[in-house]
């Protein structure tokens, strides 16, 4: 016997159509829900904790950047001081490598209106500042050793340290302020991804639990007790070879009961 395929669907109820549109709804917002988990996620990892672990990093190459340059004003020779200012380019390319690093990622405004942006516009403001202040200082000591006046040069040491404390050193605090600055404005905005996450997850949870709990009473409601047996007396149709129940009847009671029951109209 061939069975077609229109035999396998059968037309679905209302009740079965809209447990089956709720399943369906909380599958959307579950993945869409997890979708928006795994991108806060990422960001904070990818483009915030590398990101700002470099950031960590470039307040220390700062500071190892402006000791290299203390130490090339304490230089006692020419040679020394060569060998000391041959690190400086590197270490330079290496602080301007972080926060291009940093700046690849996307830049976002916090909750409480800190711009990202702004704040690495800050960083780079004050690097070009110190860097421009420490080139300096070492161009006095270049035309230190160049000089063959011995007065000169003296002049020209003491120029460079006086311009490495009352200079430099002040911009190098801006340097450090303005990587706090941004630093906090990042940990700021890894606190709004965190929340956003946090809402999308109750969120997540609220839906499944509601659209499962409404899925059970649908399947509750649709339940039908089966119908009790009828008590109306229905007729007895005797076949062939129907044998009758013994009666337990005397047999003058049961002549009694027959003309009974032919007496009764």
């Amino acid at each position: 016997m061939k069975i077609g395929w229109r035999s396998f669907f059968v037309k679905p109820t209302p009740s079965q159509v809209l447990v089956s549109l709720l399943i369906a709804a909380g599958g959307v917002v579950s993945s869409h829900a997890l979708r928006e988990i795994d991108e806060n996620l990422r960001i904070m990892y990818t483009d915030y904790t590398l990101a700002a672990t470099g950031l960590g990093h470039i307040s220390a190459d700062v500071i190892r950047y402006r000791a290299t340059v203390v130490r090339a004003v304490e230089a006692p020779t020419r040679k020394d001081f060569e060998r000391i200012s041959a690190s400086l380019p590197d270490q330079r390319a290496r602080i301007l490598k972080a926060v291009d690093h940093f700046a690849a990622t996307s830049a976002t405004v916090s909750r409480g209106g800190r711009s990202e942006a702004q704040e690495l516009q800050a960083v780079r403001d004050s690097l070009a500042a110190y860097f421009s202040a420490a080139d300096e200082t070492v161009a006095l000591l270049i035309r230190m050793w160049e000089t063959a006046s011995p007065s000169e040069a003296a002049a020209l040491r003491n120029k460079a340290e006086v311009h490495l404390t009352d200079n430099a050193g002040p911009k190098l605090m801006q340097v450090s302020l303005a990587l706090n600055g941004l630093l906090e404005t990042v940990a700021e905005v890894a606190r709004h991804l965190q929340t956003e996450g946090n809402r999308a997850i109750r969120t997540a949870s609220a839906v499944l639990l509601v659209g499962c709990a409404l899925i059970v009473l649908l399947i509750l409601s649709g339940q039908r007790l089966p119908p009790p047996p009828s008590l109306e007396p229905q007729s007895v149709l005797r076949e062939p070879g129907h044998v009758e129940p013994p009666s337990f009847l005397h047999p003058r009671e049961e002549d009694q009961a027959e003309k009974f029951s032919m007496r009764k109209p």
